[in-house]
């Protein structure tokens, strides 16, 4: 089994889509076809389920991915090993943050990771924060940036690199909301919440929900991710307590206000986790090695 099939087999789980692995890897989907079809050849079983809409792992493809992830990366760790130029990494890095991240705190810290490695490929996946850690122990990820769980999985490293408060904002626009907020006191209990389904900040969400006696609030929406949730505040959907590094990234910050709480969220803290038994590999050790 040649290593290529194996990175196609990787890409091909990620996408779902013969089409869009043929064309990220400059081949016909035949030819993709082909290579995966050796594959399962070898194996003796069918790794993939195919129909027009997308594509799935069968028991036996689920069991072959985690060899290939494991695979591959001792493969790209003896490349560097065996480099014939030494100190000069080669090969990519999967990175994973929210999209916020990507530009908030991403930037400074891949900023000395290029100028010493630039022959590294950094391969940039954003989506919602509360997958991060999954991600990495996966290994759908190399690294990720994530807000810190309360029990941090024994097989992760985290290292600290920033604390994120949280706010309460409120829509600007005549709504359900706004008018609950001229009352004194306000009726927190019947106030629209639209909430992110899960992560750091909504369980510090829910603790404050806690603290405030709200046994059962009024949720609006939850939502995958942080980001959609500003313009949804904007509309007059709701109310939302958000990292405030979200908020102010927003396109649409300048259509919400803050609103001062009775009591304060506790931030949580914002971090680089990998898997502890990776941080051997080269171009992960080097990543990590830079963020002290």
């Amino acid at each position: 089994m040649d290593f290529q099939s194996l990175k196609l087999f990787l890409d091909l789980t990620q996408t779902r889509s013969f089409i869009r692995t043929a064309e990220k890897n400059y081949m016909s989907a035949s030819t993709l076809t082909r290579h995966i079809q050796r594959v399962e050849e070898e194996i003796g079983q069918p790794l993939l389920m195919r129909d027009n809409r997308q594509v799935k792992l069968t028991e036996a493809g689920e069991k072959f991915l985690e060899f290939a992830k494991q695979s591959w990366a001792d493969w790209q760790q003896l490349q560097s090993q065996l480099s014939p130029n030494k100190g000069e990494l080669e090969g990519e890095l999967r990175l994973f943050c929210s999209v916020t991240a990507s530009y908030s705190h991403l930037p400074n810290i891949l900023e000395k990771f290029r100028q010493r490695y630039p022959k590294v490929e950094i391969k940039l996946m954003t989506g919602d924060p509360a997958q991060a850690v999954h991600l990495v122990q996966s290994m759908q990820a190399d690294i990720s940036l994530a807000g810190k769980p309360d029990t941090l999985p024994n097989n992760i490293n985290f290292q600290h690199i920033d604390d994120i408060t949280l706010s309460l904002i409120v829509p600007r626009v005549a709504c359900a909301a706004t008018q609950l907020l001229q009352q004194d006191p306000i009726d927190w209990q019947n106030m629209p919440f639209i909430l992110p389904v899960e992560g750091p900040a909504r369980k510090r969400i829910d603790a404050w929900f806690k603290q405030q006696k709200i046994k059962e609030p009024k949720i609006y929406a939850t939502v995958s991710g942080h980001e959609a949730i500003v313009p949804m505040v904007a509309l007059g959907c709701g109310v939302a307590l958000l990292p405030d590094v979200v908020i102010k990234h927003s396109p649409v910050a300048n259509q919400v206000s803050y609103l001062t709480l009775p009591a304060p969220v506790l931030p949580f803290e914002l971090g680089v986790c990998v898997q502890n038994k990776r941080l051997q590999e080269p171009i992960i050790h080097a990543f990590w090695s830079l963020l002290s």
